[in-house]
């Protein structure tokens, strides 16, 4: 007798319909699974026979072949299980088959016949969606997370005998209710606060600048001046994400194992790696791709600590990335995107001991060259504000806050519609995000604006994408500042944060007028 039953297979982060077809015909009895999976659906058979007889039900002793279709697709992982053993209740006449039509099952089972839950819920439940399907069976545990998706059926069973009594209708079932976003976090927010830092108000500026634009940002200076510091106050002032960017969040963090319900994540992550990282941990990859800390960044931050002591083939990873905005990881003869539209947010020292150019460094020249060569000019390239962070005098450090995060949070805000309503109905979200075509449609100079912009680029102190970046600069400066239109300030100001050691001397003459303030109180 033939039966067929539907689930879905992670794949990257997308979700496979898979179909999951059963023959039990007269023969010695054998129990065997095609289709192309690894050594976890291989072992399903062990447990689905267990779960099958020890909640009461009979495993047919006969010949029982199983296909996992289509058969080009890789399957991992044991959330199989719950279809395999539903499949073969169904041909052995032990569960009607109807009810298996309109519904898709995804869970493990224990060899007592209880459900376990398996990642990527989330994205099995939008499959099912997409797939046309009117209903999802899953572990109670998962109940709430597939919920999100919305327009599904979703019923959670703790047993296969629990199972089998919904596919009978023998219980009433009731659609899971569609949790709520999680609590933006301001308790979370309220224990770190941009109050907290004392001086640096030209830091606090470009970090202002960074969140309002979606920018990259690059914090260079002596060991414990506050970079650190700094750069983990940034998510106290972004803007909380959309419900299209939070779905997309609590999927990645889904997929990965990360999720641990309580609704869509409403907060933007930000993930900070050891500097020992791989590269496939850090943009994703494995014998099997999963996301990695670039993906789990994505719509949030990812802040590279101690940057110069990154391998530099890890560094070089993030190029692509930087500049697309996803990560393609081919392995054999699959391919895995994962999106990874983050911010970069990276903290470095100077040199080797953290102390040049003052008297206190000992570095030599060899170690000095050593230590710029570990940070490629085509990366550097690809960030957008590359600020010295210096060393506050004691009457700083002992002066009040230079402004809170409820401030800056409240200007980032006022910015981000300013682009919302300039960027509808394209697909930037913000002004990091707009292509070469949106730069000439939104950003046109004027002659006086465009001036400084073509010295800086006929000196070499900029790329063609090193000017584009500080055109989407200026741009954010200047929503900051609550202007349609770039003036010639907003353009200095945009150089001034292009503070790039190879051109040092060109970019003093852009420093914002605090920062150079703060440098010669220093």
């Amino acid at each position: 007798m033939l039966a067929r039953v539907t689930t879905f297979a992670i794949d990257g982060l997308e979700s496979r319909r898979v179909t999951v077809e059963i023959d039990v015909r007269a023969g010695l009895p054998n129990f065997t699974i095609v289709g192309l999976g690894d050594r976890a659906v291989r072992e399903a058979r062990e447990r689905v026979r267990a779960a099958v007889l020890n909640s009461g039900f009979v495993f047919p002793l006969k010949r029982v072949t199983v296909n996992l279709a289509p058969a080009y697709l890789h399957k991992t992982g044991p959330g199989f299980d719950l279809a395999i053993a539903c499949a073969v209740l169904g041909a052995s006449g032990q569960i009607p088959t109807d009810a298996l039509e309109s519904r898709a099952v995804f869970g493990e089972l224990s060899l007592s016949g209880e459900l376990r839950p398996c990642r990527g819920a989330l994205a099995v439940a939008q499959g099912a969606l997409e797939a046309g399907l009117s209903g999802l069976v899953v572990p109670p545990q998962r109940v709430a997370e597939a919920a999100l998706v919305g327009g599904l059926d979703v019923v959670g069973a703790a047993t296969l005998a629990d199972v089998a009594r919904v596919l009978r209708g023998e219980e009433t079932t009731q659609p899971a209710t569609l949790a709520e976003s999680a609590a933006p976090g301001a308790a979370a927010r309220a224990a770190i606060d941009l109050g907290d830092v004392r001086g640096h108000a030209g830091v606090i500026g470009a970090l202002t600048v960074a969140a309002a634009g979606g920018h990259n940002l690059l914090l260079s200076g002596p060991p414990g001046v506050g970079k650190t510091m700094l750069a983990r106050r940034l998510p106290t002032i972004l803007p909380p994400l959309g419900r299209d960017e939070a779905l997309e969040v609590t999927r990645i963090h889904s997929v990965a194992g990360l999720y641990r319900g309580g609704g869509l994540l409403a907060e933007r992550p930000f993930r900070a790696p050891h500097h020992t990282i791989s590269p496939s941990g850090l943009v994703g990859g494995g014998a099997v791709p999963i996301p990695g800390e670039a993906s789990l960044a994505h719509h949030g931050v990812l802040f590279l600590d101690e940057l110069s002591e990154f391998p530099r083939s890890t560094l070089e990873a993030l190029r692509q990335p930087l500049e697309d905005g996803r990560a393609a990881i081919v392995r054999g003869q699959r391919t895995a995107i994962f999106p990874t539209r983050f911010m970069l947010v990276a903290a470095t020292n100077p040199c080797p001991c953290g102390h040049a150019p003052t008297r206190r460094c000992r570095c030599t020249e060899s170690d000095l060259a050593r230590h710029r060569r570990r940070l490629s000019g085509p990366l550097l390239d690809r960030i957008d504000l590359l600020v010295p962070v210096l060393r506050p005098t004691a009457a700083e450090l002992a002066s009040g806050p230079v402004t809170s995060s409820q401030v800056e949070r409240e200007r980032v805000l006022e910015a981000r519609e300013r682009q919302t309503r300039r960027l509808a109905g394209t697909p930037a979200r913000c002004n990091a995000h707009m292509d070469s075509r949106l730069l000439r449609t939104h950003l046109a100079l004027d002659d006086v604006a465009e001036r400084p912009l073509r010295r800086a680029y006929e000196r070499g102190a900029l790329s063609a994408r090193g000017r584009d970046r500080a055109l989407r600069v200026a741009r954010t400066v200047a929503d900051l500042a609550g202007s349609e239109r770039i003036a010639v300030g907003h353009v200095t100001a945009a150089l001034g944060y292009r503070h790039d050691a190879e051109s040092v001397d060109d970019a003093a003459a852009w420093t914002p007028r605090s920062e150079r303030a703060e440098g010669r109180a220093s």
